[in-house]
């Protein structure tokens, strides 16, 4: 089953957004503390591939791409078991699907870049 990104992402800011208008709060998790940052910029030019992929529902390069990725490393925060999904950043050389992957939340530009196959993990920032 393919999982609509961007739409359930929106759906969920606007809860997030409408808890902290009526006084909640959003906490992190330890594990967020373990994701580095990234400029969108600074990815590669297969990361913008396959990020644009995304916001356009497909079509992916491999039948992998959209599966729910279950944190099992543990790096991300902790969620519901399908909150992420992984697609792959295509590896120029390589023959198999290499070790880069997207990794996305369900919040609106919640996405996740891994060039060692999850061991480490930067969000994606977009604003600079």
């Amino acid at each position: 089953m393919r999982f609509p990104p961007r739409i359930t992402r929106t759906v969920a800011a606007a809860a997030v957004l409408s808890a902290l208008l009526v006084g909640g709060t959003v906490t992190a998790t330890p594990a967020a503390a373990a994701v580095g940052s990234v400029c969108y910029t600074k990815l590669p030019s297969q990361a913008h591939d396959t990020l644009d992929l995304i916001e356009e529902g497909g079509p992916y390069p491999y039948s992998q791409d959209g599966v729910v990725f279950q944190n099992r490393e543990g790096v991300l925060p902790s969620r519901s078991s399908s909150y992420y999904h992984e697609y792959t950043v295509i590896t120029p050389g390589s023959s198999t699907r290499g070790a880069r992957r997207i990794v996305t939340g369900q919040q609106s530009q919640e996405d996740y870049y891994t060039a060692d196959h999850y061991v480490t993990f930067n969000l994606v920032n977009y604003s600079c």
